[in-house]
């Protein structure tokens, strides 16, 4: 289960809300590789500084409980109730929701019975030293949730699971069949010849009412696939085979394919609508034996038995007596995301970089931006080095990616504004590597450092604009004079990455006297330091005005168009710059 988003309103909840999130930083730092446990306490904007930082408490509990996140509340449970009412209709697919006194002193499960709410419910309560208020009549009868079965395993119905327990809430009692042990200590009411039964078979329901199905998630299906690009075969076909010997879609544990196979997008496709992770082995067939058939003796640690049919060749179905986890066969795709923090403030991350953060097991970057991406888990390997070791860090991203690894290469502002999304590409490139190239690639945008003080401003870039950086390390000062003089000569507004630094103290001179050429003394400038992140500020003057002296390397620069203009507004003086749609 993911953590939870710990949700407070006022200074008075920051403290339990700290001990609460202690519980889960300490589980996550004995997590397994890749599972989501950053836990993350969320405060009403400007009451409280805490991790993540919201405006209106019905919208972001909404958003939450839309996205699957569990939900710590610390308030009152009606509140929690009256913002989440709209959304409630499904209670198989409820994320679970608690509500927490300010102090610790009651801990609440509403929603998420099927999701193990009360299992939270339990553990926040005994970190906090106080009994939960569970209410679930199931539950408190028998001590535990039987229609919540432990990961690894999968209710056949959740229709007829709830008839199931009603009839032993009446009275009923009932027996087990197959290896339940999560239900040992329970206080089942059971009898050896009971009418109920609860059965734990990979086979498929036969709609009995008298059972409670529950699947353990121990068939591995290998796939050799045929069909590139056709997800719906692979489905078909892993469906077909799985019916053909009478076992549950449910059961299905893992997909496996051939590492040689691993790029293929079918099968990550197919992997998707099965509804299970997708797994990799090199094998090759033995004489007699499919090469299907062979992936999975390569790749099961257990014993398992092995079922084919002639109508599915691509098909084998491992069927093993325990549940399995999938972490343990062959290895997964690895995973390369290069993010964009934004400017610096977690509000202005897009929710595509966190999620990314949150499932890495490495995370690459300059070790100022690492740092800003926190808070990270403790089982995540963090590598950071120097800003100008671009290409030895993508390099270094794609050789731990290529290993099965789930790799974030961290940029500020956005990843392909003068970042590392084209080093990452550009490392790939001269590779010539299939292993880098089987590589799930992909870039997630972010609010760029131009982007985030043009907002601040009004909107400067209103119209066309151009990205220069003034660095020549990377090209030389030639080229960056000619892309300045034509750009100021078309009249566009210019947004300065890389301004002055203390080895080039001379070329924002340089730079403004080359553009003092097109433009008139009177045209608008923004300024905008450190914006989106603490101290930041931001400054208007004209271009007659600006003198180098008002720039360092963590301002960013926009020099505005002939139309850019300069407004004030209201009673407390407000100044806005903008660039008006039309041209005269």
């Amino acid at each position: 289960m993911n953590a939870p988003a710990i949700v407070i309103l006022g200074t008075g909840a920051l403290a339990t809300a700290r001990r609460i999130q202690a519980l889960y930083v300490e589980r996550g730092a004995h997590a397994a590789a890749g599972v989501a446990t950053a836990c993350r306490v969320h405060a009403l904007q400007g009451r409280v500084e805490a991790d993540v930082s919201y405006s209106e408490l019905g919208a972001h509990l909404r958003e939450l409980y839309a996205r699957g996140t569990p939900i710590v509340a610390l308030c009152a449970a009606g509140i929690v109730i009256r913002c989440l009412a709209p959304l409630l209709s499904n209670k198989g697919a409820e994320p679970p929701v608690l509500a927490i006194a300010e102090d610790g002193s009651a801990v609440v499960p509403l929603l998420g019975g099927l999701a193990g709410v009360n299992l939270m419910a339990r553990d926040i309560a005994a970190a906090l030293a106080v009994q939960p208020a569970i209410t679930t009549s199931g539950e408190l009868r028998f001590g535990t949730c039987v229609l919540n079965p432990p990961d690894g395993y999968a209710l056949a119905d959740l229709g007829q699971g709830k008839r199931f327990v009603s009839d032993l809430l009446a009275g009923e009692s009932t027996r087990i069949e197959g290896d339940a042990p999560w239900l040992d200590d329970a206080q089942l009411p059971r009898s050896d010849s009971a009418r109920l039964a609860i059965r734990v078979t990979p086979r498929a329901w036969d709609g009995r009412e008298d059972e409670l199905v529950i699947h353990p998630r121990s068939v591995v299906a290998a796939v050799v696939s045929d069909d590139a690009g056709c997800a719906d075969a692979i489905v078909a076909r892993v469906r077909a085979a799985l019916s053909a010997h009478g076992l549950a879609m449910l059961s299905l544990a893992a997909l496996l394919a051939p590492s040689s196979s691993m790029a293929d997008p079918a099968l990550t496709q197919a992997a998707r609508l099965l509804d299970v992770p997708l797994r990799f082995a090199d094998a090759s067939a033995e004489p007699g034996e499919s090469s299907a058939a062979r992936l999975l003796h390569t790749a099961l640690r257990v014993p398992h038995e092995t079922l084919h049919d002639d109508a599915y060749p691509n098909v084998a179905l491992a069927l093993c007596s325990l549940a399995i986890d999938p972490a343990t066969l062959g290895r997964p795709r690895g995973r390369l995301t290069v993010i964009g923090l934004g400017p610096g403030c977690a509000e202005l991350m897009v929710p595509a970089a966190r999620t990314a953060l949150n499932e890495a097991t490495d995370i690459l970057g300059y070790d100022t931006y690492v740092k800003m991406a926190g808070p990270l888990r403790a089982d995540q390997r963090v590598h950071g080095t120097d800003n100008r070791e671009e290409l030895q860090r993508a390099r270094h991203a794609f050789e731990l990616a290529s290993d099965g690894r789930s790799v974030v290469m961290v940029s500020s502002g956005d990843p392909g504004v003068f970042a590392m999304a084209a080093a990452v590409l550009e490392a790939l490139e001269a590779s010539h590597n299939d292993a880098w190239a089987a590589v799930e690639l992909s870039i997630v945008p972010g609010v760029s450092a131009a982007l985030a003080t043009a907002a601040q401003a009004g909107a400067p870039l209103g119209h066309d604009f151009c990205m220069l950086s003034l660095s020549d390390n990377l090209k030389p000062w030639t080229i960056i004079e000619s892309r300045l003089r034509h750009a100021a000569q078309a009249d566009l507004v210019m947004a300065f990455y890389n301004p002055i630094s203390r080895a080039r103290p001379w070329q924002l001179d340089k730079a403004l006297d080359i553009v003092r050429e097109y433009r008139a003394p009177s045209t608008q400038v923004v300024l905008g330091r450190d914006i989106g992140r603490p101290g930041g500020t931001l400054r208007t003057l004209t271009l007659g005005e600006l003198r180098s002296a008002d720039v360092d390397m963590r301002t960013m620069v926009i020099v505005g168009s002939s139309l850019t203009r300069k407004f004030a507004c209201g009673d407390n003086g407000a100044q806005w710059v903008y660039t008006p749609r039309w041209y005269e």
